[in-house]
């Protein structure tokens, strides 16, 4: 081992508007981004002068994903400690799927036997665990935490504030872009002069996205989503119309800058709808699943990248149903059997493209939950497991520290509940890293990630 919302998917477009900006009294670092002039040093070699094609994408379990019942400890010591923890939540040992680290300290752990397509990808050295992650202001210990000696991130355990710190990697402010749309500020230009944003999002509107400048393309699981009402020939007659409104010369900014964004819309809906329908079939089969068809329509957007003139991209996607307080053993098997498979079958397209090494997979989620019982599930917590797949993930491995789970152990905090030993940040700018952000940019991009002693965790090669 390395040392180193509610459950509904979405944000609602209030939610968006509130936490979508950066005020003056913000985050100290994100102002550079305002002036293009200066964005990244990558970005500065101008469009064309990177040829390679490299790809994030994010899995959102929403909801606070029970992650110590995805990854267990094996071993007889430590699965008796597990047992006794979780009670009526714990998997039975002789049911757990064993994994081997390649590096160990003579631990064991097994996955939930839901997830045979996970087990695989671990075997084969293309999916990585990165343990005890969450949202923190400040390196803290469950001593720090007691003494109330280091800040803490605001409104621990709630939903939409854990959610809104993972996808900005920002615990200071309530204010802020989401470190996906920071990246996005600095390298979108080595998409050159493609119309199409260089994130996609197949879940609608999410802070992770959200940059300065820079917006999701929203398309759903059966592609680009057109305006609706502009079809036969009296949709061909209102469509001519609102052409002509488009068109329309006008001295309000406002109206001009709705026309230009419409405009835009329309030409980069036909791009990418002309894009996929020239594609041949992928032969890879998904699950009959909302993730699995979201992850189908990403895989089938990566198969037409070069139509489409893009070397970056970020794409966000996910699922809700985690939030167990209730019939968690009854709920947990098919919410980790849909994830597994989704990701196998992904994993496989990206094999079938000939792009395994170009598109990195990572899950992300509001927290984890108590390693207690509450009888019929588990409830709000702090640090959880997260996973990382594909072809330049050093794989087979499990990062940051796998906790102790003893009740009022060392980093149990109360009730089950693990401060995190490995931060958003950490995990975050070591993907940043991959996809092409600069180390003069990272302070930008990630403000805190100072604080912390391992900017890089080391699982992506």
């Amino acid at each position: 081992m390395h040392n180193r919302s509610n459950g509904n998917p979405g944000l609602s477009r209030r939610q968006l508007l509130k936490h979508g900006a950066c005020s003056a009294a913000g985050i100290a670092g994100l102002h550079a981004l305002w002036n293009l002039g200066l964005v990244s040093s990558a970005a500065a070699q101008g469009p064309g002068s990177v040829n390679d094609y490299k790809a994030l994408v994010c899995v959102f379990l929403y909801g606070g994903n029970d992650s110590y019942n995805l990854l267990v400890p094996r071993d007889g010591t430590h699965y008796n400690v597990y047992a006794a923890t979780r009670q009526n939540l714990a998997i039975p040992q002789g049911n757990l799927l064993p994994i081997t680290p390649n590096t160990s300290d003579g631990s064991q752990y097994g996955l939930h036997p839901s997830c045979t397509q996970m087990k695989s990808l671990f075997d084969a050295g293309r999916l990585a665990f990165v343990a005890n992650v969450g949202s923190l202001s400040y390196p803290m210990t469950k001593t720090q935490y007691l003494n109330d000696s280091v800040a803490r991130p605001p409104q621990l355990f709630s939903h939409y504030d854990q959610q809104f710190q993972w996808m900005t990697s920002i615990t200071d402010s309530n204010q802020g872009f989401g470190w996906g749309g920071r990246v996005a500020e600095l390298l979108h230009t080595l998409n050159g002069s493609s119309a199409l944003s260089m994130n996609i999002t197949l879940l609608g509107a999410n802070t992770f996205q959200v940059g300065p400048t820079v917006a999701p393309f929203s398309m759903g699981t059966g592609g680009p989503q057109g305006l609706a009402g502009f079809w036969g020939q009296q949709g061909q007659r209102r469509y001519l119309a609102f052409q002509q409104l488009l068109n329309r010369q006008t001295p309000n900014l406002f109206e001009k800058a709705f026309a230009d964004t419409q405009k835009r819309a329309i030409d980069t809906n036909a791009l990418l709808e002309s894009a996929l329908s020239g594609a041949a079939p992928l032969a890879t089969a998904f699950p009959d699943s909302y993730l699995g068809a979201q992850l189908a329509m990403i895989a089938r957007t990566i198969q037409v990248r070069d139509q489409l003139g893009v070397h970056r991209q970020v794409f966000f996607c996910g699922i809700g149903g985690f939030d167990s307080h209730d019939n968690q053993n009854q709920d947990q098997p098919g919410l980790f059997a849909d994830l597994s498979a989704s990701l196998g079958a992904f994993q496989a397209a990206m094999a079938e493209l000939g792009t395994e090494n170009l598109v990195t997979t990572f899950t992300s989620s509001d927290f984890g939950r108590t390693l207690t019982s509450n009888g019929d599930g588990s409830d709000h917590a702090w640090g959880g497991i997260q996973l990382v797949m594909g072809g330049n993930v050093l794989g087979k491995e499990i990062y940051g520290t796998y906790p102790s789970l003893a009740l009022d152990g060392p980093d149990d905090i109360e009730g089950g509940r693990l401060v995190p030993t490995t931060s958003v940040d950490e995990y975050s700018a070591t993907l940043a890293k991959w996809l092409g952000v600069q180390p003069g940019d990272m302070a930008t991009v990630f403000p805190n990630l100072s604080r912390f002693a391992h900017p890089d965790l080391g699982f992506m090669s």
